[in-house]
């Protein structure tokens, strides 16, 4: 056995017992966001165990005392050793309760169950080469996908995405044509159709429970008479003319994203403008070593993003830390001269594409 270092040694355990410790919240704190016990926590305020699940409505006060000390343990409720109150400070509700916070992170938990649940298709994959299909993975991906990603869409596609964009915002409130390509359940769509109402949205999606989802959302926000969701991949749309396409998150699970990126340029005005998100990152792959947002994609990518991309055809799984450069070659070989990031974000770049 080869010597080793053992204050490095000693290092790497403690990050590992971290790591494990988060890893075993993701049950416990599921658990609070469903039944309802971060939320009661932080609207009536601090509260004994008992008082929390009455509160709660009638749970067992002997599992919430446990569940409420887990929480402490983990650093996501706040514990009062002489009251034995618990409770949530303003920090701890943005990621916890309020849904419309930047970091409310409830479907990044859900997004971790539905990844441990797909790992014995992914698993077979590695030893095939062959690709894990979008919704085959385990449990509703496609929801906790979405749900994932809602904060940050809510928080900055009208505020800055768009803005950013060289003359869209203004086209957009004088009344523009727009796709949403791989809209998902279609919160990107529909923020953007409540925030200029003298468009015309069009979402679309390769996956049929998604574009119901998105059409029970544009029911439920009344918004169903003006904006509209079809089922179709990026390159079998036959629309054309659209002042706006936009593509948010999803141009690295794309089987083709070549293809698709050439199919785009055939779809826009010719002074249209395609808004590419995608993840964040660095050019090479030391780059992104060592960053916590990173260090979330490449496992997301793992288990995710390249299965799903070799699931289709050509398969090119650019993987979603792909980078600026990599993506901005792919447009570029589409025929869009002009490529530049317009925004970013702690887990975004945004792409402007035009012709």
């Amino acid at each position: 056995m080869a010597t080793f270092d053992e204050a490095k040694l000693n290092m790497l355990v403690g990050k590992m017992l971290g790591d494990l410790g988060g890893a075993f919240s993701v049950p416990t704190v599921r658990i609070g966001f469903k039944l309802g016990l971060f939320d009661a926590l932080y609207e009536g305020g601090p509260a004994t165990a008992a008082e929390l699940a009455s509160r709660a409505g009638g749970l067992a006060e002997r599992y919430v005392r446990e569940w409420g000390l887990a929480q402490a343990a983990n650093g996501f409720v706040t514990f009062d050793a002489v009251s034995e109150r618990f409770s949530l400070t303003p920090e701890q509700a943005m990621v916890f309760v309020i849904k419309d916070s930047p970091v409310y992170l409830a479907g990044a938990f859900d997004l971790a169950v539905a990844m441990i649940e797909g790992e014995p298709k992914v698993e077979e994959a590695f030893r095939r080469g062959t690709g894990v299909g979008w919704g085959e993975t385990g449990g509703c991906l496609f929801c906790a996908v979405g749900a994932f990603f809602r904060p940050g869409y809510v928080n900055s596609i009208v505020q800055a995405w768009l803005p950013a964009l060289d003359g869209v915002q203004a086209k957009l409130e004088a009344g523009a044509k727009v796709a949403d390509i791989g809209c998902g359940v279609g919160f990107s769509t529909l923020l953007m159709a409540q925030a200029y109402p003298r468009s015309e949205f069009v979402g679309f999606d390769f996956h049929p429970p998604s574009v119901a989802k998105a059409r029970e959302h544009a029911d439920t926000h009344g918004m169903s008479d003006r904006v509209r969701f079809e089922t179709a991949s990026a390159k079998e749309i036959g629309e054309r003319d659209f002042d706006l396409i936009t593509v948010f998150d999803c141009l690295h699970d794309m089987g083709d994203p070549r293809g698709c990126a050439k199919h785009v340029r055939t779809l826009l005005e010719p002074d249209g403008t395609w808004m590419i998100v995608e993840p964040i990152a660095g050019d090479r792959p030391e780059d992104n070593i060592g960053s916590p947002v990173s260090r979330l994609y490449y496992n997301a990518s793992t288990m995710i993003c390249v299965p799903t991309s070799l699931a289709q055809e050509v398969g090119e799984a650019l993987g979603a830390q792909a980078g600026e450069a990599k993506i901005t070659a792919v447009l570029k070989e589409a025929g869009f001269s002009r490529v530049r990031r317009a925004a970013e974000g702690p887990f975004n770049m945004i792409l402007e594409a035009r012709t």
